[in-house]
């Protein structure tokens, strides 16, 4: 893959003028940042916003920015600061691309947007002190900072962030959505599913995830008719000790690694789990509730403020709790049905594509009046 940016024909601005110009910085290669920009990237290009994404060359082979109309550079600081030096608006995605950016920022006047991050139990220690400061340092720097859920808006506006603001971001529908033609039986015989309950996690292989606990719950259905069979979709560093679990306790659980069609695996199961310790805006969770799949979830950070009553809630680090709310759910089909109907009428009301690409183009617009006063 060349290192040099491609450029793209960009329509004109429907109210005249130049172009607005934004740069899209990316600190990883990380799902829901990554899909994020993505979507925001077709939206912004689409309505005459020149976009150049600065990112990990392994998402743009991910990803296709460029195919989304943006103009793309790897995420090298001198790239970075050349990238910055030309744009109106620099938006970036996490705490760690917020303090890239600013760096790339630093001695020019262009405004600064933070799509944040941050948030869940404090860490303690050197590391948990470092990553504070990198959050104030982050939060002062920014014209305005975005946060997915209320708890995010408060932790940027404790860190000092001058303009905090709540803006949840919308799943991708098109080609990662579920098909509805996908033939689920022909799924779940592949994962050896046919006559038994199906569980699908989906998420990186890391501790934040929370899947000691599911492991953990997982031990407790093995005394149940049909043993239900556990599916995790991710890739990440726990693989070896997970995996080594689950041979030494004989568990119910496979994992997959990562996989391109999480959406028909979702689509095929009974249930999805979220077990995680943190979670903002979670995209199994919106993407359970889209597709009419029951879901147990922990009830951290945003989670509850997204799913509302639409699905099981247990508290975090109770193994027990979430066993149980699996298996009550696994006896009860019409409990699972009531819930996937419910899960349909509160993805309704979550904001779509088109309406978080309009809000953030405000907020772009919003900083340029500023900057002509």
């Amino acid at each position: 893959m060349s290192s040099s940016p491609v450029s793209i024909p960009v329509p004109a601005q429907p109210y005249g003028g130049p172009p607005l110009r934004t740069v899209q910085v990316l600190g990883g290669a990380g799902t829901g940042s990554s899909a994020h920009v993505r979507s925001l990237t077709t939206g912004l290009a689409a309505r005459g916003v020149r976009v150049t994404v600065c990112a990990p060359v392994e998402a743009e082979g991910e990803y296709d920015f460029t195919g989304a109309g943006a103009q793309f550079t790897p995420d090298a600081v001198s790239a970075l600061r050349t990238v910055c030096a030309g744009a109106d608006v620099v938006h970036a995605h996490g705490v760690r691309a917020g303090m890239r950016a600013a760096l790339a920022l630093r001695g020019r006047r262009v405004p600064l947007v933070v799509t944040w991050n941050g948030g869940g139990p404090t860490v303690e220690g050197a590391f948990g002190r470092l990553g504070r400061v990198l959050e104030r340092r982050v939060a002062r720097a920014a014209a305005v900072v975005l946060g997915a859920s209320s708890e995010q808006v408060d932790l940027a506006r404790a860190r000092g962030a001058r303009d905090a603001r709540l803006a949840p971001v919308a799943v991708p529908m098109g080609p990662a959505g579920p098909d509805p033609t996908a033939d689920t039986g022909k799924t779940r015989a592949e994962l050896g599913a046919v006559e038994r309950p199906l569980l699908i996690a989906v998420g990186s292989l890391v501790e934040r995830r929370g899947y000691s606990l599911l492991l953990d719950a997982a031990r407790a259905w093995r005394v149940l008719d049909p043993v239900p069979l556990v599916v995790i979709a991710g890739e990440g560093p726990q693989r070896a000790e997970l995996t080594r679990r689950i041979e030494a306790e004989g568990l119910p659980v496979r994992l997959l690694g990562r996989r391109r069609d999480a959406a028909q695996l979702l689509a095929a199961a009974d249930l999805a789990v979220l077990t995680s310790r943190w979670e903002a805006r979670s995209m199994l969770a919106q993407e359970a509730l889209r597709a009419g799949v029951p879901l147990v979830a922990t009830a951290v950070g945003g989670v509850p403020e997204l799913v509302g009553q639409a699905g099981v809630l247990v508290p975090y680090g109770d193994p027990g709790a979430l066993a149980s709310a699996v298996a009550d759910l696994l006896a009860d089909p019409a409990r699972r049905a009531a819930l996937a109907e419910a899960g349909r009428v509160q993805a309704a009301t979550w904001p779509s594509e088109d309406d978080t690409v309009a809000q953030i183009l405000s907020v772009y617009d919003e900083l340029m009046e500023r900057q002509r006063r």
